[in-house]
């Protein structure tokens, strides 16, 4: 009786790690996608000097995470659409962020 609840204790506390690690990564996913999205849109408007994706991509490098995806301009004049990834190690999957920058519709 007593090895089963220690046991189910140690797989409760697993899997509350688990879930915190998660929301970590997905928060600095986040937050990585939009800080590299609005360096995109700013160089991509030539208010930076550079390449949009290089700018994003040097942003993302900052905050441990890689570009998946930088698209400038489809959705109108100097917009950047980014998507990023951030490694999360062991049995969780990478999380993902993605953000779109650029002036006012």
């Amino acid at each position: 009786m007593m090895a089963g609840l220690a046991l189910l204790t140690l797989l409760l506390i697993a899997s509350a790690v688990l879930l915190t690690q998660a929301a970590s990564a997905a928060s600095m996913a986040a937050t990585a996608a939009d800080l590299s999205a609005l360096a995109a849109a700013d160089t991509a408007r030539g208010l930076a000097p550079g390449d949009p994706c290089d700018a994003a991509a040097s942003v993302a490098d900052r905050h441990r995470a890689t570009i998946e995806e930088c698209v400038i301009g489809e959705s109108g004049a100097g917009t950047a659409f980014i998507r990023v990834s951030v490694g999360m190690g062991g049995v969780l999957p990478d999380a993902v962020g993605a953000a779109r920058a650029g002036p006012p519709p």
